[in-house]
């Protein structure tokens, strides 16, 4: 699994990491006197059920935890499944050694208790400055990583078995992936309770009176000094427009309009020209990678991760899982060299970029995602040694770092007004003069060029007070379309906004709410079952405090404070589990079984039938269906609850 062994009279250091193709990549760079061996991730973990349990907690009232929640909560560890033998080669390799150093990787879920060597990137230069440097063990974040593991095991091992008993059996409750799914059944219940709106307009096509091939496509935006609406105009619940002093045209109204100004003389009523200024994207970290490739590559957030984990691994990028935007001052240097040399010096700032993460709690000391090493190897040298997938996130990792030290894009956008017969028409238009570091990063796109030729919107030059001729006049009906669901993007950017767990765990999540049945995909959204409506109204009318948005991400702010040593991990976790002041977990549990009326919690309004009459969703046993009355009717597993009718 790497390099061994030492020259005599060298003595013999051992390097433990998390994964074989990390042992191999390291193991070239430390040469003799050093064995680098893989624990092939974690090798041991609080026990996975009753049949892990140690034989002498068996009898204890709280062994089914395995966490002793009488004893200062202390965790009850267990060799992982599987990881017997590995543990036994790591123990014949330690007795061989004479030094210890542990090289997993450093964050907040990864810290454990043994001596340290710390790197962001797997090159040559930054292990041999590891291993003349070693860190001793920071205990506070050793304490972060055991509190956050014994409050979600006591969270989830708490609150799950209600679930079984009042919703459906082998559900799972989750500290981050409960708030993650009350967070798509509230868009869902937005969707449910949108109504729609149709409003008309009329959208024309002038033309210069010398020129015909000059054109300006319109929209109407007010009639007789009465302006038009648009679908922000419209409230979401009642499908009424907000400001009735608007003028609303139907289709036989705005056809009659269009009849009427298609024989009509318009004039330019002005030309507002305005400079604009863009500035590029940060650097990558975990959130906004996942993001993007969402975005644009159609990855999920598991899938960027695996790949970003290869790349690190083999020393092609930096540490995948980091919430900072910094980049170390070489980084940077290499960036703007790579500017002057693959774009020119008019594509470089001044002075470098700075950027500060705007994440609650980012750790600063990290860096962003960027390419490994120095020089940064460009992408077309790479293509050959990295598979495909490997090879799209490395190129987006290498265009996001290189036009982050890009100078801004600048443009102007022009706004043309268009009077006659009462009515106003306008046009926007926009013009990039210096595309700056569009030339290498469009987000959202994979071919900047292409995107640039599709952000402008050049228009012909007219003047105030110049005659138009009408091309075409055409009445168009428009409709408001309910908010969206979340892509696994978008869900990603939610929780992070709101402070809701790591970036590094939302992959997990993720996978887990879809494992759980609680969610499905319909294209790229994330549809809520009706198990996750049954779901969030246990926890929502039982447990309020436990899918707070705000208490969820004090939550995180507490373990910071616990990493940074500014608070007693022992008396946060007696706080959250016994109580102070307030009912802790295990008080907000008690007498919830016999509370908690299961039919109630499987029962959803839709709202009423035409003949008044309630119609219902109930969370069968094994499918939904739909209750009215007497009636029922069974749904189909996949459809959507916006979806669902009153009459069946």
């Amino acid at each position: 699994m790497a390099k061994k062994a030492a020259a005599a009279g060298q003595g013999n250091a051992l390097v433990i990491v998390e994964s074989p193709a990390k042992a191999k990549t390291i193991g070239k760079y430390l040469g003799k006197g050093y064995t680098v061996e893989a624990s092939v991730g974690h090798v041991r973990d609080l026990p996975q059920g009753a049949a892990q349990i140690p034989a002498k907690y068996k009898g204890e009232k709280w062994a089914s935890l395995g966490v002793n929640v009488e004893k200062d909560f202390e965790p009850i560890y267990v060799v992982s499944p599987g990881k017997t033998k590995q543990i036994k080669l790591l123990k014949d390799q330690l007795k061989k050694a004479d030094t210890l150093y542990l090289a997993t990787d450093e964050d907040r879920e990864g810290e454990v208790p043994v001596h340290r060597l710390v790197f962001h990137e797997i090159t040559q230069d930054a292990i041999q400055e590891a291993i003349r440097s070693p860190r001793s063990v920071d205990t506070g974040l050793v304490k972060a990583q055991e509190t956050r593991r014994i409050l979600d095991r006591l969270y989830g091992y708490e609150v799950s078995p209600l679930l079984w008993r009042k919703v459906r059996p082998k559900l799972s409750a989750g500290r981050v992936q409960s708030v993650a799914v009350r967070l798509i059944v509230e868009r869902e219940r937005e969707r449910m309770l949108f109504v729609s709106s149709t409003w008309w307009d009329l959208q024309a096509v002038f033309t210069k009176k010398n020129d015909s091939k000059q054109r300006l496509e319109t929209t109407i935006v007010s009639v007789d000094g009465k302006r038009l609406p648009s679908g922000k105009d419209f409230d979401d619940r009642t499908g009424e427009l907000k400001n009735t002093a608007m003028l609303l045209l139907d289709g036989p109204a705005a056809e009659k309009l269009a009849e009427k100004l298609r024989t009509g003389e318009f004039r330019v009523a002005s030309v507002e020209e305005k400079p604009y200024t863009t500035k590029p994207y940060a650097p990558f970290t975990t959130s906004t990678l996942q993001q993007e490739a969402n975005r644009k590559l159609g990855f999920t957030a598991r899938r960027t991760m695996q790949v970003a984990q290869a790349l690190y691994e083999n020393g092609h990028i930096t540490y995948m899982r980091t919430d900072s935007t910094n980049l170390s001052k070489l980084a940077v240097e290499e960036a703007r060299n790579l500017v002057r040399s693959e774009y020119g010096e008019k594509y470089l700032p001044g002075a470098p970029r700075v950027y500060s993460s705007k994440v609650k709690n980012a750790q600063e000391a990290h860096e962003a995602i960027r390419p490994a090493g120095t020089p940064f190897a460009v992408p077309s040298v790479l293509k050959a040694q990295l598979g495909a997938d490997e090879f799209k996130i490395f190129d987006l990792v290498w265009k996001r770092t290189i036009a982050s030290q890009m100078e801004d894009s600048r443009g102007r956008r022009i706004v043309v007004t268009i009077e006659g017969e009462g009515c106003v028409f306008t046009v926007s238009g926009k013009t990039i003069d210096f595309p700056g570091y569009l030339r290498a990063y469009v987000e959202g796109s994979d071919d900047p060029d292409a995107e640039l030729a599709d952000q402008e919107k050049a228009l012909p030059s007219v003047e105030v007070g110049e005659a138009l001729d009408v091309a075409s006049m055409i009445a168009k009906d428009h409709t408001t379309q309910p908010p969206s669901r979340f892509s696994e993007a978008a869900l990603t950017k939610a929780l992070e906004e709101k402070g809701i767990g790591r970036p590094s765990t939302y992959a997990s999540i993720i996978d887990t709410i879809l494992a759980r049945n609680y969610v499905f995909k319909k294209g790229g959204a994330l549809v809520p079952t009706w198990v996750a409506f049954s779901v969030v109204k246990l926890l929502e009318d039982h447990l309020t405090g436990l899918v707070d948005y705000q208490f969820t991400a004090q939550m995180e702010d507490d373990l910071d404070a616990i990493s940074r040593g500014e608070r007693d991990n022992l008396d946060y976790l007696k706080n959250f589990y016994f109580g102070n002041g307030k009912p802790g977990l295990k008080r907000q549990l008690e007498n919830k079984v016999e509370e908690i009326d299961a039919r109630s919690i499987s029962r959803i309004s839709l709202g009423k039938a035409d003949d008044g009459e309630e119609v219902f969703v109930r969370v069968g046993r094994y499918s939904p269906f739909v209750e009215k009355g007497e009636q029922t009717a069974s749904l189909p597993d996949e459809l959507p609850p916006d979806e669902v009718k009153l009459s069946y």
